[in-house]
């Protein structure tokens, strides 16, 4: 390192490494290299957030700008300022003094000016005879010039960030709309379904959008609202199924009751009117319950189960009740409890109270048991599967945040 490219800073400022490294980064510019100063000003401004200047600060970096006489930054030229505060502060709007220096001082902190102090700390020019400065004091323009590639990137990268959280929040108040709408569709016409259990999830969502959110914080609400939705949509898609099929099933199930009777009577002719007796007509099928939790929401709060689906991976409700056959079998509930708790849950709820109760074995003693104890619970109407639910998603939550 040569002692010449070192400058220390006059007064009471101290000298850091980082202005060290800053001055002899600035003495290392690539041969022939210029810049628009305008541009790289530009540049800086988007990334003044990320650089940690405040607006003030950028009008005084622009009024040092304006008493370098070129337009461009160019290496091998003498890119040192010299304005007195008083001129700084005129061209910064005036701009009190206490104010200025701050601000200069944050320049100088986040890169993008140098200090070149005299000897008594004033700002000056030294000149030949023939009027070419030979030397100056003031202020140094060339990290601006050092870093106007890594400044580019930065506005840049900015700008697209800025994009992704406009796109995200459109999307997501677009989601909000159609979730909103639905529920309130599917509730003036009355339609069968625990609604306000979906309205709830809708509300609880809608809360955790904080006043001044990041694209972190967007990204996984925006996800669960869309899986809302989709949701919303397929339960009112499965409600219109279910009464197309239950309608046919009523033909279908007197077709069947008449043969089953018919052929009886030809088998047995002298016991035909104590058969029909004893005969029942089978139950109407009902629609299937709602799904009134996404299944992302189940999934995330129960997590283990998915261990023993075909494929280590559950994309569906179908899946889920499917796997949940098997983890029944295997924590040892008896096809007649779990029966039981299909016709009074419904296949779906069901489904997700044996994962809830995987996801907590280690803590119940008999599983059988306990589904037995939350399906007469549920046919009370004392039960249902929100509460466990979130219980899990704030314990998992916890899990993870120790982990990490």
């Amino acid at each position: 390192m040569q002692s010449g490219s070192v400058t220390t800073p006059f007064g009471r400022r101290p000298m850091t490494l980082a202005l060290i490294k800053q001055q002899v980064a600035s003495t290392e510019i690539r041969s022939n290299k210029s810049v628009d100063k305008w541009k790289v000003f530009r540049d800086a401004c988007e990334a003044r957030v990320r650089l940690g200047l405040q607006d003030r600060a950028l009008a005084v970096l622009s009024a040092l700008l304006s008493f370098y006489p070129e337009t461009h930054l160019r290496q091998g030229d003498a890119l040192i300022v010299f304005p007195s505060n008083a001129q700084l502060s005129i061209r910064a709007h005036g701009i009190a003094g206490a104010t200025l220096r701050r601000h200069l001082a944050a320049l100088v902190d986040a890169g993008l000016i140098l200090r070149k102090d005299s000897a008594n700390g004033k700002r000056y020019v030294r000149k030949d005879r023939a009027g070419a400065i030979e030397d100056a004091f003031g202020f140094d323009l060339s990290p601006l010039l050092v870093r106007s590639e890594e400044l580019a990137q930065m506005a840049q990268q900015l700008a697209a960030d800025h994009a992704l959280l406009r796109r995200t929040k459109e999307a997501l108040t677009i989601r909000r709309r159609d979730a909103r709408k639905l529920i309130s569709a599917a509730i003036e016409e009355g339609a069968s379904g625990d609604w306000g259990k979906v309205q709830d999830i809708y509300q609880a969502l809608v809360a955790r959008i904080p006043r001044s959110p990041t694209i972190h914080d967007l990204a996984p609400i925006l996800e669960e609202m869309e899986l809302l939705c989709a949701e919303i949509v397929n339960q009112l898609d499965l409600l219109d199924n279910s009464e197309n099929v239950s309608s046919n099933d009523v033909q279908f199930e007197r077709h069947i009751q008449n043969s089953h009777t018919e052929s009886l009577n030809e088998l047995e002719p002298g016991s035909g009117n104590k058969l029909e007796a004893k005969i029942e007509p089978e139950k109407r099928p009902t629609a299937e319950p709602p799904k009134a939790f996404p299944l992302s929401m189940v999934m995330r709060a129960c997590p283990e189960v998915a261990s023993y689906a075909p494929g280590g991976a559950i994309s569906n409700w179908r899946d889920l009740m499917a796997t949940a056959v098997v983890v029944r079998s295997m924590l040892g509930v008896t096809p007649n409890a779990y029966q039981d708790a299909c016709d009074v849950m419904g296949p779906e709820g069901a489904a997700v109270a044996v994962a809830c109760i995987l996801e907590r074995a280690g803590h119940i003693n008999s599983a059988g048991g306990y589904l037995r104890d939350l399906t007469s619970k549920a046919r009370r109407g004392e039960f249902s599967l929100g509460p466990m639910l979130m219980a899990l998603l704030r314990a998992n939550g916890s899990a993870e945040r120790r982990v990490g």
